[in-house]
């Protein structure tokens, strides 16, 4: 029943027809009984009078939370109206709320549900229907679609439910969720509620871009009084906090009913705004725990409005045609794992381990910057990752938690991280490199339950409130020591996981935007160490020095020894000739792994170099740079410095890594052409080309023709399994159509959508021309970067080359921005002179060169031009305003 009242009675009305994105025929003014029986107006969105074409499919009904109103949909209403087969989308204003009638009753949660239920009623919805909502609303949504099966007569048949920030559940012990701690307390709430615009300001100063003036004015539209904003103060007040909460028994209903809805198997999409001060991380990750079988959407940039994140429409749009209207069509068959079983990481460690020719030598050599080092046997390694895997296990790390490592490159990390892996846990590996903003923002959108670091990182886990368990490098020992005595105890490991398994998640650079989770299967992880130790050509006999912490684990995977050189390897340019040639001495390393800027500072070292050192290096017969495009001329001088090695380059990402190979010599072969020359697939990879059209947009569409330009797509068994929480983006990245040629190849799912842009030549050879993201489309011509900016930097005078766009498609002007060498003057326009020498050279009509003392690169590799800041930062040079520094 109702409880008190929450002010003035006001009548329903509609709003102003010029708000920003509102369509004035979506306004309907429904009367339907509320849970009490009693007539009420309710204005609604509903796009059912929009005059349209085509098929409704189904409705969504939206249900806004607080204090936002039917508004908050309009993107949704938009993009669902603007389809030939659509939804018809009808967006309520909650009763007190928006333009709906003010009844000055006090509504709880549970009269809410039944106040829904009258309304949809009252509108005879029928057939297919989708629950929408976002904050409480979404839990309003949630109970009623739970409520469905209590209503035997009704004719409508629930297809599926969206939720957006909202909970599914909340202890009754806790107290009010994240700021709402602070509304809440004695004397605050109503006066920022009703009493000032305070609550609902704040509410729209989250999002992120800041919403436009105008869309901030049409929210606040129908709370311009107390009056009016006495249901924004009431509905912080029906927040359950408590056991005796009034709404506390509904609330633990709809938690109820949305298992029971996961039971039933109900496509949910669960959409999440991870910058949400209210909705922190801890209520994404009870959904995923009561309903296993969400897709799940982390909006980067998003905040608590996240329905007005300039992506949401489309990915909603999308996932209701992948899922509710034809999900047999989208289904992938299950994957049966590789056609040849691949031994898990941690099986050469038991394999050397157990050689007594070998179980004695270094598994893990780790440099010290005073010339010394650390060396740790096979016998002692494997040792120590059982100890740890079952002194973890006796902690409580079960299979399936994730596990942050957070610790640097050497024996500790390799014992923790095959310790995690044999427990049957998930790694979850992100670079320091990221910075802190976005190693924290990866450690927590993960979602870990265990963070082990050093004691830098712990600090980091206790200030930015990581979740998870905490354990410090120092206590290792203490761990191994616990698992040691339950092994001599009689306590046996947890069993083996299996190759379908998730083992790992790795973040991508964020030199793209931010960096995302790609989840391998332990199946995959094995894959994925093969192909790179066929690639790196390392295994037992043959030492690997690795100056990129990923791949100075898969040293022991493949039987071989790893090396980690006397540098900071979250700066790959720390790296100089001396602590690589030591490292190589330390081991007799035949194979190295450099970043492309680890490269550079080599060179620019080696003068440092003695003669022992420079020996040292003469034995290396295998250098691999991996990361970032590596310049012909700079290999060149890499083999001066080790004559017996062929640079190697290559070619891959995160998310598939090796895709092709390629070396000095082989590129030397195929002489100039459009881009870079990445060298012939890996064997078990095909390489195809989603062609650009007119506009520069990838297709779906998968050839393997010569000269074809178009996105790159690799496929291959050592392809990541998925994105972790970003079902967009994971399936935009599998959404291919094979040639007739190409099918058959590489097995449904196992395709990946690079993001570069290049083509293949008469030999099957890759080259890669740019981001697909710089593409350049004016209104003539689509201009790949790469090629533009390789002829740019032949030019003398130009070090390094950047090729951007600006201004608007139809009057679009190509521009040029580079670094200038210590001969040319740094002024920020080049002189008539060197602005006709690159226009010549690119062959392009250039708006203009302009010169920079350096341009920006990625976080990680130092190394990826990081264009779109190139671009904004050249806009605003042509426009005459103080552009700043560019790097």
């Amino acid at each position: 029943m109702s409880a008190g009242t929450t002010g003035a009675v006001l009548p329903a009305v509609t709003p102003a027809a010029d708000l920003p994105g509102w369509d004035p025929r979506w306004s309907q003014l429904v009367t339907a009984p509320d849970h009490t029986g009693a007539e009420r107006t309710w204005h609604v969105l509903d796009t059912a009078p929009h005059a349209r074409d085509g098929e409704v499919v189904g409705t969504l009904l939206c249900v806004h939370g607080n204090p936002t109103w039917s508004y908050l949909w309009r993107g949704l209403a938009t993009a669902a109206s603007a389809v030939p087969l659509g939804w018809r989308v009808v967006a309520v204003d909650q009763l007190e709320m928006g333009f709906s009638e003010r009844t000055g009753v006090q509504r709880r949660l549970a009269d809410r549900v039944e106040d829904l239920a009258g309304l949809v009623g009252a509108l005879g919805l029928s057939g297919p229907v989708v629950a929408v909502g976002q904050d409480w609303g979404g839990i309003v949504a949630s109970g009623w679609a739970a409520s469905l099966h209590h209503r035997p007569a009704s004719p409508v048949e629930l297809v599926g439910l969206v939720v957006a920030n909202t909970a599914a559940s909340w202890p009754a012990d806790a107290g009010a969720p994240g700021v709402l701690k602070a509304v809440l307390a004695p004397g605050v709430r109503r006066r920022v509620t009703s009493g000032s615009e305070a609550f609902l300001r704040t509410t729209l100063a989250l999002p992120r871009p800041a919403l436009p003036a105008a869309v901030k004015a049409a929210y606040r539209a129908p709370y311009s009084t107390p009056a009016e904003r006495a249901g924004i103060d009431a509905f912080v007040a029906d927040v359950p906090v408590g056991a005796q909460h009034p709404s506390r028994p509904a609330l633990d209903a709809v938690s109820a009913g949305i298992g029971e809805l996961a039971a039933a198997g109900v496509p949910t999409l669960v959409a999440w705004g991870p910058r949400d001060p209210v909705f922190t991380e801890w209520f994404l990750r009870d959904w995923r725990a009561r309903v296993p079988h969400a897709d799940v959407h982390r909006f980067a940039s998003a905040s608590h409005l996240t329905p007005e994140d300039p992506a949401f429409a489309d990915v909603v749009l999308r996932w209701l045609d992948a899922r509710v209207l034809a999900p047999a069509a989208h289904e992938e068959a299950p994957d049966p794992g590789p056609a040849v079983p691949v031994p898990p990481l941690w099986a050469a460690l038991r394999e050397r381990s157990g050689d007594p020719a070998v179980s004695g030598s270094p598994a893990v050599v780790e440099m010290r910057p005073d010339g010394t080092s650390r060396a740790v046997s096979w016998a002692l390694l494997a040792r120590r990752t059982d100890e740890l895997a079952a002194g973890f296990a006796a902690r409580g790390m079960a299979p399936g938690q994730r596990v942050s490592l957070l610790v640097p490159p050497g024996a500790d990390l390799t014992a923790a991280l095959y310790a995690v892996l044999r427990v049957g846990a998930v790694a979850v590996v992100a670079d320091a490199g990221l910075g802190v903003r976005g190693l924290s923002r990866a450690v927590t959108g993960a979602g870990v339950d265990w963070v082990v670091g050093v004691p830098r990182a712990l600090l980091a886990a206790r200030v930015l409130r990581w979740p998870g368990r905490r354990v410090a490098v120092a206590d290792l020992v203490d761990v191994a020591a616990e698992g040691a005595r339950a092994l001599a105890a009689g306590t046996a490991l947890p069993p083996e996981p299996g190759p379908g398994a998730e083992g790992a998640v790795l973040f991508t650079s964020g030199s793209t935007g931010p960096a995302k989770g790609v989840v391998y299967t332990h199946g995959q992880l094995a894959q994925l160490a093969q192909a790179m130790g066929r690639v790196i050509r390392i295994g037992p006999g043959q030492p690997l020095v690795s100056a990129f912490a990923p791949f100075a684990l898969f040293g022991p995977a493949l039987g071989a020894t790893g090396v980690v050189p006397a540098m900071d390897v979250t700066k790959p340019a720390t790296l100089t000739a001396v602590a690589l040639a030591d490292a190589v001495a330390a081991a007799s390393a035949t194979s190295v792994f450099l970043s492309p800027a680890a490269v550079v500072n080599v060179l620019a070292t080696a003068g440092d170099l003695d003669e022992r050192q420079r020996r040292a290096l003469g034995t290396v017969t295998t250098l691999l740079s991996a990361g970032a495009p590596v310049p012909t001329p700079l290999l060149q001088r890499v083999k001066e410095l080790m004559p017996l090695a062929d640079p190697r380059t290559p070619y891959g990402a995160t998310e598939v890594l090796p895709a092709t190979d390629v070396g000095l010599s082989d590129i030397l072969a195929a002489g100039a052409g459009e881009g870079i020359c990445v060298g012939l697939p890996v064997p078990g990879v095909t390489v195809a080309v989603a062609p650009l059209d007119a506009d520069g947009v990838a297709g779906v569409d998968l050839v393997g023709t010569p000269g074809v330009v178009g996105e790159l797509v690799v496929g291959g068994e050592h392809v990541k399994d998925h994105y972790d929480q970003l079902w967009a983006t994971q399936a935009a990245s599998v959404d291919v159509r094979p040639s007739p040629t190409l099918r058959g190849t590489v097995r449904a799912g196992r395709w990946h959508r690079t993001g570069d842009v290049g083509h293949l030549d008469e030999q099957g050879r890759v080259w890669v021309e740019g981001r697909l993201a710089h593409v350049v489309t004016t209104a003539d011509e689509v201009v790949t970067p790469v090629g533009v900016e390789q002829r740019a930097e032949s030019v003398p005078g130009i070090a390094r080359a950047a090729f951007v766009g600006i201004g608007p498609r139809a009057a679009r002007q190509l521009v040029v921005v580079a670094e200038a060498t210590d001969a040319v003057r740094r002024t920020t326009v080049a002189d008539p002179v060197l602005s006709q020498a690159v226009r010549t050279a690119t062959g392009r009509n250039l708006v203009a060169v302009l010169l920079v003392p350096a341009l920006p690169t990625d976080v990680r590799h130092n190394s990826k031009i990081d264009r779109a800041r190139v671009t904004a930062w050249a806009e605003r040079v042509l426009a005459g305003e103080r552009a700043g520094k560019l790097a």
